[in-house]
């Protein structure tokens, strides 16, 4: 299920609703499937660039399915199901393979462990994500969003690519990466989701320069942008939690009562 917009959200009311598959939210799902499955097959000869490409086109498919269902009023049972199974392999198994593939083929057994840890991660965050929905706060996310998480993967083939290194040259940097990003998905960490951004309220002028100024950056160097933005939000969680453990206090004993 996409961990960014959570678009299939299972009424509570004991009425049934009417089973049936819709099309157009769907045919973005299927999209964001294609996407996932052609990084795999790119990998696998070679193509790596390729790869990491795919996988951010699956996530911005990924982000416009839910969204469609909700403004075309196509929520379905099945389009929920068919979602989460389209993240596992865009955003857990693609992933995976492409880093282990890309450059930790040569570390041997750490190579596929870190790669397993990253998919095995994968799916136990798309899990609790399902069961968790209307029970946390909505404000934030329990752990790395597995689009996150598969964007900092790709992020760094499509960076190291672009400049000219080999996957040998960053297999280490492949290994911390993979295996940072498959522990923080099953982390407690809390991580902003922006769910609480109202996209009908009036904004200032200066907010709709900031999209261009950043549009503009992304479109001057994307990798290094793309990639950059993906990193600082993976250490944001780590950065906020730090913050609020320093606020904590120590709270001193409350004095006896006085005695009569």
């Amino acid at each position: 299920m996409s961990e960014y917009d959570p678009q299939y959200i299972k009424p509570a009311d004991p009425v049934k609703r009417r089973r049936g598959i819709y099309i157009l939210p769907n045919l973005f799902t299927t999209a964001s499937l294609f996407a996932g499955f052609y990084a795999i097959v790119q990998a696998m000869n070679g193509r790596y660039e390729y790869s990491a490409v795919a996988i951010f086109i699956a996530m911005v498919l990924d982000g416009l399915d839910g969204r469609v269902a909700r403004l075309t009023h196509t929520q379905s049972a099945f389009g929920a199901e068919f979602d989460s199974l389209s993240d596992m392999v865009s955003f857990g198994a693609a992933p995976a393979l492409i880093a282990y593939e890309w450059a930790m083929r040569g570390l041997g057994k750490w190579g596929w462990i870190a790669a397993f840890i990253y998919c095995a991660g994968a799916a136990l965050r798309l899990a609790r994500f399902n069961t968790n929905l209307g029970t946390v706060d909505k404000r934030y996310f329990q752990g790395l969003p597995s689009p996150a998480a598969a964007a900092l993967v790709a992020g760094l083939v499509w960076v190291a690519t672009d400049n000219g290194y080999t996957g040998p040259d960053m297999r280490w940097a492949a290994f911390v990466i993979t295996l940072f990003a498959g522990l923080t998905m099953v982390s407690n960490v809390k991580f902003w989701s922006g769910k609480d951004i109202n996209l009908r309220r009036s904004v200032p002028f200066i907010v709709i320069f900031g999209f261009v100024l950043a549009f503009v950056a992304v479109s001057v160097n994307p990798p290094v942008v793309l990639f950059s933005l993906f990193v600082a939000y993976g250490l944001s969680g780590y950065v906020m939690w730090l913050v609020r453990f320093s606020r904590q206090k120590p709270q001193s004993p409350s004095p006896p009562p006085p005695e009569a």
